[in-house]
């Protein structure tokens, strides 16, 4: 790492030689710059070292916002450049290239980017933490030292493509090692998502446009527009790549494939096509089982939520349900209590469509209902096969609902999933589905209903002026500080969200809710009994959250809709 600049700011009495020792070995151990590791010190701020440099090194200062430098990025595809070397190309021309760096003793910068533009590199200096922050919005976490090699695809190598030829029929599911033009396109925007933590991929055809949009924390964002044409090639690529049918078109196709990225990383894909107005819309879910975070201390129960959670998981018998809209955080929540329950003393099974996360020790069941083998038909199979736990992926239907009743009923843990939209609904669901009230009473243990909402930043989030007619509606304090996001973010987070935090309505099932169910008591009287006995709603658990500054009153509102 250059440590020269240390070197400067001390000649400058900027920093004292005890500082400059800190910040060089800072810069060798944790692999900082030397502006990063001043601000993280505390010896200086961004903005200071800015006006600083401006004046030793005579370079003007750059206000990243007054620049379209996402284009001019794209424009450019030198992605593992720009990263190397923290810099931002802001704008370019036939002449040359307005480049933005923070340090301006990195002499390589220039020589680097003119070889590979071969036009005149102009520098103008940026603050260290915006920039930093630019680069990680456009480009995202990195994802290991084994960062994707080569030159990203550029904006003139796109629109040079032309339909799908014959030429690029050919079955590989290795990105890395294929140099088509699209393949390294698809290669890219896979990169893209793995980076900044997207848990699905959208490519999208319209009439005039064709756009590709990444979901992070629950937000979809747009990053690509390649041009319209190029929309059957895309889909006839990634068609080819999960081993679908390329030349039916008229038909939704479901497939699974597993993409290496590089040597180093490879990720899951479900995948699936929709035939649309104007060609087929394909999605991506990305099912990166490292990411899952299976703790349960850091999923957002509260104390009592989590005890009442972890006495379920011990019961020998009865019903654990989840439930949620779909994006809510149900899958995670069920493995971390197949995660708490794995042990060797135990025999567990899992019907899943499809399997997310691996876990070592759990049999899990990919269910194939185009053959027949549904999680009706599997869930017969577990109770051949001497189970203690059962986890079936989703209830959809009467016959899947009576035989995890019944499993539940006869000394078995059941574990499963149902789209509504709180616990008191899911009781008036599965009645509704047909199961009687007294196999309902008898068989249900806790029932969860959870949201997923973002987490504020804890670098950059600020107070929020929170209106005295609302503190009052929900019982906030006056002395409770509510935040809210920042909106341009920081270089740790996104739009001012870092993450997301679950919410959540636990319900244990008490012999009155039970009586209450027997007589057919409405969702409306078994929340209320509930609410009685101690439960805290999903409204009351997310006004938990905004007291504590975990999120924001705007996204509570977005995800909960008061």
């Amino acid at each position: 790492m250059n440590t020269n600049l240390a070197s400067i700011l001390r000649q400058a009495d900027l920093l004292t030689h005890e500082q400059e020792q800190m910040v060089v070995s800072s810069v060798l151990n944790d692999n900082k710059s030397v502006l990063v590791a001043c601000v993280d010190a505390g010896f200086l701020t961004s903005q200071d070292l800015l006006q600083h440099l401006c004046h030793l090194f005579a370079l003007p200062q750059a206000h990243l916002e007054h620049y379209g430098y996402a284009e001019v990025c794209q424009q450019l595809g030198l992605r593992d450049l720009i990263t190397n070397h923290q810099v931002l190309p802001l704008q370019v021309d036939n002449h040359g290239v307005l480049i933005a760096v923070s340090d301006p003793t990195n002499t390589s910068v220039e020589d680097d980017f003119r070889f590979a533009t071969g036009k005149q590199i102009e520098l103008i200096l940026a603050d260290c933490k915006e920039l930093e922050g630019a680069i990680r919005r456009l480009y995202g976490r990195s994802v290991n030292s084994e960062s994707a090699q080569g030159k990203d695809i550029t904006q003139d190598e796109l629109a040079n493509l032309v339909e799908v030829g014959s030429d690029e029929i050919q079955e590989t599911e290795d990105l890395s090692q294929d140099e088509a033009p699209v393949s390294r396109f698809i290669n890219q925007i896979l990169l893209d998502a793995v980076r900044k933590g997207a848990s699905d991929i959208h490519f999208e055809p319209y009439e005039d446009i064709y756009r590709v949009r990444l979901r992070c924390d629950g937000i979809l964002i747009e990053t690509n527009r390649p041009a319209p044409h190029l929309g059957r090639r895309l889909a006839a690529r990634i068609k080819i790549l999960s081993k679908l049918d390329i030349a039916e078109r008229r038909l939704p196709q479901d497939g699974r494939i597993k993409i290496r990225l590089n040597p180093a990383t490879a990720i899951d894909m479900r995948v699936s096509t929709l035939p649309t107005l104007w060609g087929e819309k394909i999605v991506l879910r990305l099912l990166d089982s490292s990411a899952a975070n299976l703790n349960i201390d850091k999923l957002g129960y509260s104390d009592a939520q989590k005890k009442l959670y972890l006495d379920a998981l011990q019961q020998p018998q009865g019903m654990i349900l989840m439930t949620g809209p779909t994006g809510s955080g149900k899958t995670v929540s069920l493995y971390t209590g197949l995660r708490i329950l794995n042990s060797p003393d135990k025999n567990i099974s899992t019907a899943e469509d499809p399997v997310e996360i691996n876990l070592t020790g759990i049999n899990q069941v990919q269910v194939k209902p185009k053959i027949g083998f549904t999680f009706a038909a599997a869930l017969r199979a577990f109770l051949r096969q001497d189970p203690d736990v059962v986890m079936v992926g989703e209830i959809r239907d009467l016959e899947t609902a009576e035989i995890a009743i019944k499993a539940a009923q006869t000394g078995h843990l059941v574990l499963s999933t149902l789209h509504t939209n709180s616990s008191s609904e899911t009781v008036v669901r599965l009645s509704n589905m047909g199961i009687e009230a007294f196999n309902l009473a008898s068989s249900l243990t806790l029932i969860i209903a959870q949201r997923l909402a973002r987490r504020l930043c804890k670098h950059c989030k600020k107070t929020d002026n929170f209106p005295e007619a609302l503190r009052s509606k929900f019982n906030i304090p006056n002395d409770v500080v509510i935040y809210q996001a920042t909106k341009q973010g920081c270089p740790e987070c996104t739009g001012g969200y870092s993450g997301r935090v679950g919410i959540y309505e636990v319900m244990p099932f008490s012999t009155e809710l039970a009586n209450a169910v027997i007589k057919k008591a409405s969702a409306n009287d078994i929340e209320m009994i509930a609410v009685k006995q101690g439960m805290s709603t999903l409204r009351q658990s997310g006004i938990d959250n905004l007291k504590q500054g975990v999120t924001s009153f705007a996204e509570l509102q977005r995800v909960l809709y008061f």
